[in-house]
């Protein structure tokens, strides 16, 4: 017997999440996804990532502004759902809504819970310099990210990993133990047990005040910092090029042991020191430019640039 599940997503990370349920079977009665917002250089609409995969199964999309208002939840109790599927949605919940699907709502969280709950928890964990990160399955509740987990899967976190990078392993990762959630759930043998008190770590949304370089940092906290945010929002630092000041984003570094003064260029391969060691800088973008090497970007360059604190 297949479930009728509403699939609630918005980016990137939720796709794998609904391709996987459809192949299984499910029937789908309904993708709710963040309404198409302005964007690109010409701020034309853009439906989300999930919008548009719905679209491609011709499956029935809702974009509400929100759910507290009765008339939504009243359509969302109508639909008569098993239970309700949430990857990075985007929109609170009301009790209303939790409590509208037969097995209640089952959550996909990107980390081991009770570390990062909250909205950033892949950059927060790379930021961090957390060597194991993970996915779990919970059933939700009013809090923020509190409800039992169900079923977890972990995945280490290498020295040279970017958000971005374990970003993708975990959406794939994730989507595989939904659909197994989902299995259990069928078979009535889904167990979840509530989380530890001990441990509880919250992943605020990334600041745009966070996302400059601070070079006095060490070197290490550097580097975790630049991988942390790459390639979005990307970590960035001032540069005098040709005499002009100018933001360039750094996307990817590697720790080194050669020292000076914090924010100091040490080579000709774009080594800066730190407030304790250094850092090579090994890709970066410059505004309204593709990413770079090192390489390519120095090639451009009629003199070496200047780091500014």
């Amino acid at each position: 017997m297949t479930l009728r599940i509403i699939f609630m997503g918005t980016p990137e990370f939720a796709v794998p999440s609904l391709s996987e349920i459809v192949g299984r079977g499910h029937h789908v009665v309904a993708v709710y996804t963040q309404p198409p917002r302005p964007a690109g250089r010409g701020m034309a609409e853009r439906r989300s990532p999930v919008h548009e995969k719905a679209a491609t199964f011709a499956l029935p999309v809702v974009t509400p502004k929100s759910l507290k208002d009765q008339a939504e939840q009243a359509a969302f109790a109508a639909l008569d759902a098993d239970a309700a599927v949430v990857v990075a949605y985007g929109l609170i919940l009301p009790q209303a809504v939790l409590d509208a699907p037969r097995h209640g709502c089952l959550n996909l969280h990107a980390s081991l819970l009770p570390r990062w709950r909250g909205a950033a928890p892949i950059q927060r964990a790379v930021m961090a310099g957390d060597r194991e990160t993970g996915v779990m399955v919970m059933r939700m509740e009013a809090g923020l990210d509190t409800g039992p987990v169900c079923m977890a899967e972990r995945l280490a976190i290498g020295p040279e990993d970017t958000a971005g990078q374990l970003h993708d392993r975990l959406a794939v990762l994730g989507a595989d133990l939904m659909v197994r959630a989902l299995a259990a759930l069928e078979h009535d043998t889904l167990d979840c047990v509530a989380q530890s008190e001990d441990g509880v770590a919250y992943a605020a949304k990334i600041d745009k005040a966070e996302t400059r370089i601070d070079f006095r940092q060490d070197a290490a906290a550097t580097h975790n910092h630049i991988r942390g945010l790459s390639p979005l929002p990307g970590a960035w630092c001032d540069m005098v090029i040709g005499g002009k000041g100018e933001r360039v984003k750094v996307l990817r570094s590697v720790v080194s042991d050669r020292s000076g003064a914090p924010g100091t260029l040490l080579d000709d391969q774009l080594t800066v020191a730190c407030g304790a060691g250094a850092v090579q800088l090994l890709d970066l973008q410059r505004a309204g430019k593709k990413p770079m090497s090192a390489q390519a970007f120095l090639n451009g360059l009629q003199e070496p640039p200047e780091i500014r604190l």
